[in-house]
């Protein structure tokens, strides 16, 4: 097995992982690098820009699914857990991923999609062919209604019955999102076994760990539909982490939707033995609609996101750890969603970056969030490609929507915001590739690229690759407690970081307007050292603070005696 990664020295009084001063970076693979032109990104281009990546200083890779699959959920649908979709490339070129990866002490974190498996799956074949086969337990397999229709009168979240009938066996099977996507069993210990091998197998070619695809799908009951966080939920976990992950020097995430901060600490509290983090969407799901949901998004609510935010931070104060992020291939483009992507892109983007990473957790940076991509904005449904976009325009329309409104809600929430081609140069197709693009690229590539910001010392890029180095080299900044100021306030979000005597102050405007506030007593007029800022540097902390539209401010300094 390949050697642990280096990493810094832990910090004194602190039992110190190497991801606790780390920062993940998410690729997702057919929308990152292009080698051969076919309009596909594959694991030849993710190598091609390792320097990329090394320059702005993660420490480790999440990479979205590149097992063989026939793609109809954009490789959330795995058909061989071994082997890699030729489109991606071969075993080999993961292998060199992984060592090229390694040399620049950057982990590579595999998606680990094991809730559900393609219908195209060898073990789904077998099941459904026949009942008597061993596959054929594999997966969630009930009989039909008196009626003949489905066992009962669940919805996938893709849309439609969430069962789908196969005549060969006469039952009906379940799947959580589209029919080609069919439920793994997790009840069946067979199954988990073979789960837990081909975890295995992976960590053995070297991978740092794993992300878990909505893992807190697998402890399900249908029976009494129960479906996120349900009953064996984890009791699984805590099997996977003895026969798998324990003992080795590794990175878990987990993903849940459903998860609170009455359940958060089920997943990574430090004597669960379960994961290490867990990506939760409280501060997500405050700009979804209540009842319509993501594709009719509501108005962004500061003061709501600061709530979430805030909560998962006192969540964690003295167990567990936080998983940060803004932005995935599944979420809109941040600085969309939460600013301003026009006239005050450049400061917005390095805003909202100033407040995930100077938050006590792991941050993830999103393919193109490090130089302020944007979202595309689409003008007609053909121009989407995700399933789950598709899907619900068909519904909505059919439910009486205009078109025009499901896709001004679509433009500002649809996943594929976040999958159009990464915008390296103002070369065609913003240098991702020399053919046509699987996906639209966005149009503005020609002025929001890597090759644009590199040079430029005071680019979105510069600013990521400082924040970054600072959680590296700053104590405070990677274990230090998070006290909220002005909670209340819609228009200011700011917070102190505090460990021993050391202070951070973190100010952020999320307006387009001058803000002016009153700083309290024990913060104003204070000598201090400027780390971080959008617009320009500041030393020593007023009594009185004058913000100017998406302005951030990050100030280190020490406390007063007694303080």
């Amino acid at each position: 097995m390949t050697a642990p990664l280096q990493h810094p020295k832990s910090a004194r009084g602190h039992d110190e992982r190497w991801w606790h001063r780390a920062t993940g970076y998410q690729v997702y693979p057919r929308s990152f690098s292009d080698s051969d032109g076919d309009g596909m990104g594959d694991i030849p281009g993710i190598i091609s820009k390792l320097g990329h990546l090394s320059d702005l200083g993660v420490g480790f890779i999440w990479l979205s699914p590149v097992y063989a699959s026939p793609m109809v959920d954009n490789g959330y649908d795995i058909s061989d857990y071994r082997d890699i979709a030729p489109e991606f490339g071969t075993l080999d070129d993961m292998d060199r991923l992984i060592a090229e990866a390694r040399k620049r002490d950057i982990a590579i974190v595999m998606d680990l999609v094991v809730n559900h498996s393609s219908s195209l799956h060898p073990w789904f074949k077998a099941a459904a062919a026949t009942r008597d086969c061993a596959e054929h337990a594999y997966y969630i397999w009930r009989d039909p209604a008196p009626d003949g229709g489905p066992p009962d009168d669940a919805q996938a979240a893709f849309g439609g019955s969430a069962w789908s009938f196969v005549p060969e066996v006469g039952q009906y099977y379940f799947h959580f999102f589209s029919g080609a996507q069919p439920d793994l069993n997790w009840q069946n210990p067979a199954l988990r076994a073979e789960i837990y091998d081909m975890m295995r197998w992976w960590l053995d070619r070297g991978v740092g760990g794993f992300r878990m695809d909505v893992i807190s799908l697998i402890g399900k009951d249908v029976d009494t539909r129960i479906y996120e966080e349900g009953p064996y939920l984890h009791g699984f976990l805590q099997e996977m982490h003895r026969e798998v992950l324990a003992g080795r020097d590794l990175v878990t995430i987990g993903e849940s939707w459903s998860v609170s901060t009455e359940t958060g600490l089920l997943y990574c509290g430090r004597d669960r033995e379960e994961l290490d983090m867990v990506f939760e969407f409280s501060h997500i799901r405050e700009g979804w609609h209540p009842e319509l949901g993501k594709f009719a998004p509501k108005p962004f609510d500061l003061v709501a996101f600061k709530r979430a935010l805030f909560a998962w931070q006192e969540l964690t104060r003295d167990d567990g750890w936080h998983a940060l992020f803004l932005s995935n291939h599944d979420l809109p483009r941040q600085v969309s969603f939460y600013a301003d992507d026009g006239a005050h892109r450049r400061p917005a983007a390095k805003t909202l970056a100033t407040v995930l990473h100077m938050l006590r957790g792991t941050p993830f940076v999103y393919q193109g969030e490090e130089i302020g991509m944007t979202n595309a904005r689409f003008d007609r449904i053909d121009q989407y490609r995700d399933l789950e976009t598709l899907n619900h325009f068909n519904a909505q329309i059919a439910e009486g929507v205009e078109p025009s409104e499901f896709l001004a809600g679509a433009n500002r929430n649809s996943r594929d915001n976040a999958r159009t081609p990464m915008q390296w140069s103002a070369a065609p197709n913003g240098g991702f590739t020399t053919g046509t693009p699987w996906i639209e690229t966005n149009p503005n590539y020609p002025d929001i690229n890597v090759e644009q910001d590199l040079p430029d010392p005071d680019s979105i890029f510069a600013h990521y690759k400082r924040l970054i180095a600072l959680r590296r080299d700053r104590d405070v900044i990677a274990f230090g407690q998070t006290e909220p100021l002005w909670e209340d306030d819609p228009d200011i979000l700011a917070f102190e970081r505090r460990l021993g005597a050391e202070r951070l102050l973190v100010v952020a405007n999320f307006t387009n307007r001058d803000q002016t506030r009153a700083l309290p007593s024990h913060l104003a007029n204070r000598a201090a050292k400027g780390l971080a800022w959008s617009h320009a540097p500041r030393e020593d902390i007023p009594d009185r603070l004058e913000l100017q539209p998406f302005e951030s401010l990050v100030w280190i300094f020490d406390a007063e005696p007694g303080q």
